[in-house]
């Protein structure tokens, strides 16, 4: 029946579900650092407690006919909530277009639903919550089972990157007795290989340190952070996994040849 539907079909819907799916995202988002339920109450403002009206729910477009602000408080509304909810319905768009109805879209999309997660947290409250890394390991070698990477990529992926960060950080704290990583980098990247497979989850630090590199030293130049200025490191590995994902076969094979 799939078949039978317009190509623009598919491509709209998934870009519906996307945006729902992002909303639900938002309460992650918003909850886990907190630690209150993702479920559990009903999504309310933060400044009033007010419970939200489902036409308040709707995806970018309460947003905007809101004017940002809460309809009883006036409290703004942060524009986080418009940003992952259209990043996570192109997510949605691009894998069903790249994928097609196939076991990895599903993998690919559970992924990328928990880097946005990661991402957005480690941006705001620098943590990197273990109630995302630790379920995505699992879930993630699960998906191997019958899908890319294959499970024995995956759980090198998963020895090979978490144990690598755990082993860089460890060292650079006997070095310098001071903490370089933080304590959810290491899970986050054994995530990526449980997704991803080990040479993939190379390509993922190979990214992530050199655009965590640049920004650093691009903070630096303009004098608004020092040497000793903590870098949100969960985000520049979500940015990382997500080129990986799309790009890293090419990027591997491009760099292989230089060998």
């Amino acid at each position: 029946m799939i078949d039978t539907l317009p190509p623009w079909f598919g491509l709209i819907a998934a870009g519906a579900f996307g945006a729902l799916i992002g909303s639900f995202l938002n309460v992650c988002i918003h909850r886990l650092p907190i630690g209150s339920s993702i479920v559990w109450p009903s999504s309310a403002c933060p400044y009033c407690q007010r419970e939200l009206s489902w036409y308040e729910n709707i995806p970018v477009v309460s947003w905007v006919l809101l004017r940002a602000k809460c309809r009883t408080c006036r409290a703004p509304i942060s524009i986080r909530y418009p940003l992952v909810e259209a990043l996570t319905s192109a997510l949605f768009v691009f894998a069903w277009w790249s994928y097609g109805p196939a076991p990895l879209l599903a993998s690919r999309l559970v992924f990328g639903g928990m880097l946005i997660v990661l991402f957005a947290i480690d941006l705001e409250h620098q943590k990197l919550p273990f109630a995302v890394t630790l379920p995505g390991i699992v879930v993630g070698f699960g998906f191997s089972l019958f899908a890319e990477p294959g499970w024995m990529a995956s759980l090198i992926g998963i020895i090979g990157g978490g144990g690598l960060l755990y082993l860089v950080a460890e060292i650079y704290y006997r070095v310098r007795h001071e903490d370089g990583l933080g304590g959810g980098d290491p899970p986050m990247l054994a995530m990526i290989g449980a997704f991803l497979g080990w040479k993939l989850t190379f390509v993922t630090l190979m990214l992530a340190s050199l655009t965590g590199t640049v920004v650093g030293v691009s903070l630096i130049a303009a004098r608004r952070g020092t040497m000793k200025y903590a870098l949100p490191f969960g985000c520049f590995l979500a940015v990382g996994a997500v080129i990986a994902a799309v790009a890293g076969p090419a990027l591997l094979d491009w760099y292989l040849g230089f060998f």
